[in-house]
């Protein structure tokens, strides 16, 4: 749900992901929200209630809005992308990957009137502490941490088991040819063949990096 459909499938439309688009792995439908205002001009949003600036998202618009996708997809959970929603992990991700699909709001200008929120139980999912102009963005990028995660999707399988969150750690280094490039080597464990060394040096090379770069992902381990 979106008042941008133009923007959709965008980035989703294109590599791995949009071959999967085109194959019918997955399914992609916008729903204009704008088709669901009760005037000429087709207007979503109005003044915020107690003053300040901005506008803000009508709940009678945006709730029409809802409840017709309710309709078309009552399994899929509801989700508004919003900047102070839950983060989102990739295990929620590989849980939505799994499930029924998702419905998708996004929201623009100030917000969205909490009503709609409160009334339609939508979970509210944030993809970092930052705030971006829409929700549409933030929507791709939730749809294809989801996408790829499907069966036939990545070529490798294998690869989605060995990445980043997946066990809790930040991913290892990767290299490739050439062996040495600016002065800088491919460390000589990763050229060695002994296939247990090279899982210990990954292992905790992993380890350090969660450690300098991510301490909150080490604490959270630990507990």
């Amino acid at each position: 749900m979106t008042i941008l459909p133009e923007m959709f499938p965008g980035p989703l439309g294109v590599s791995l992901i949009g071959a999967a688009l085109d194959k019918g792995t997955w399914a992609l439908q916008t729903i204009d929200i704008r088709d669901f205002a009760d005037n000429k001009h087709r207007s979503v949003d109005d003044t915020p209630a107690g003053g300040g600036p901005g506008m803000v998202m009508r709940a009678d618009v945006v709730g029409r809005a809802v409840d017709a996708a309710l309709e078309k997809s009552p399994e899929a959970p509801l989700v508004y992308l919003s900047p102070r929603g839950a983060p989102l992990t990739q295990s929620r991700v590989r849980q939505l990957a799994e499930g029924a699909g998702a419905t998708l709001l996004c929201g623009r200008f100030e917000g969205l009137d909490e009503r709609v929120i409160d009334a339609r139980e939508i979970e509210e999912i944030s993809i970092g502490d930052f705030v971006l102009a829409g929700g549409e963005i933030a929507a791709c990028v939730l749809i294809e941490a989801c996408v790829r995660l499907l069966p036939g999707v990545i070529g490798d399988a294998d690869s989605l088991t060995q990445e980043s969150f997946e066990d809790g750690l930040l991913e290892y280094p990767h290299y490739t040819r050439p062996r040495e490039w600016a002065d800088l080597k491919i460390p000589d464990v990763l050229l060695s063949g002994d296939h247990k060394k090279i899982a210990e040096w990954r292992h905790r090379q992993a380890e350090k990096i969660t450690k300098e770069r991510r301490p909150d992902l080490w604490d959270q381990r630990k507990k």
